[in-house]
């Protein structure tokens, strides 16, 4: 097997083979077991991404991605019943994306574009407030609707209503199109997480800066209502501006961030897909 890296712009490059064990490695969260509608869709989702072996099992990449998201976790959890779960996934362009039931997908090539620990944690915050405001469950209920067609091919491979919204849902991934009101009040929420877990919530604005800077061939999740950032880095001003207790202790200059990097030939060993059910 050839380990895989990226490069700062998810650019995909093969390096010599490396035998690592996967025991030294950090590990891929167990799923949640299913107990409600929101876990069933949560682990359709899960069994979908699996099915295509995209879940990174293990790696070092965890190691750096861990404190970031326990931290977030810590603060978080108490406004959502399920634990927060967060799981690498591998995509050349950088992105992140939340499902209901409390996880959350940080692609490989995301740790490889941000600059710093704050536009790392921002992007968790917001894709952790998706879940805590439960739009991934509002947008599947709106994507109930599928069209005939592919309602008929998927019913021929008999998928369970949660698992064919799922693999509606998986194959628009760039184009989630959550309302600009609810990526809106994402990023708010989603500052407000940062600043309780000790991040500098500026993080947010100093990745959508960036973001347009790269001009990426295809925007990540994070930035569905494109191109209204402007408008939505104005929203964070204002809330910080409004909220100075919370807010004017962190330093608005991008200078003053914590530098991020991660190894740029970390291995990945990927989650292979589960074994046929014998049902």
């Amino acid at each position: 097997m050839h380990d895989l890296h990226f490069t700062r712009y998810g650019r995909l490059t093969t390096f010599s083979l490396l035998f690592v064990t996967t025991a030294a490695l950090a590990q891929v969260p167990t799923p949640e077991p299913v107990t409600d509608q929101e876990t069933e869709l949560g682990k359709a989702m899960y069994d979908q991404l699996r099915a295509k072996a995209e879940i990174i099992e293990s790696s070092p990449l965890y190691d750096s991605l861990k404190p970031i998201a326990d931290a977030i976790s810590r603060v978080s959890q108490s406004r959502y019943p399920h634990p927060f779960k967060f799981y690498l996934v591998h995509e050349a362009q950088p992105n992140a994306f939340a499902t209901p039931g409390g996880n959350v997908y940080v692609v490989d090539s995301m740790l490889h574009f941000v600059k710093n620990t704050e536009q790392l944690a921002g992007t968790l915050c917001h894709e952790v407030s998706h879940t805590i405001h439960r739009d991934g469950v509002t947008l599947a209920k709106k994507k109930q609707h599928i069209t005939e067609r592919e309602a008929a091919a998927a019913i021929l491979l008999g998928p369970t209503k949660a698992e064919l919204i799922a693999i509606f849902l998986l194959g628009h991934l760039h184009s989630l199109a959550y309302s600009r009101d609810a990526e809106s009040k994402a990023d708010v929420t989603g500052s407000d997480v940062c600043a309780e877990a000790g991040y500098n919530p500026w993080g947010l604005v100093w990745l959508f800066r960036d973001f347009e800077n790269a001009k990426l061939r295809t925007p990540p999740q994070l930035l569905s209502d494109h191109p209204a950032n402007n408008t939505r880095v104005t929203t964070l001003e204002k809330h910080f501006k409004d909220n100075p207790g919370t807010f004017s202790k962190f330093n608005a200059d991008p200078a003053s961030a914590t530098p991020f990097s991660v190894p740029a030939n970390a291995p990945v060993v990927f989650l292979p897909p589960a074994a046929p059910s014998t049902k």
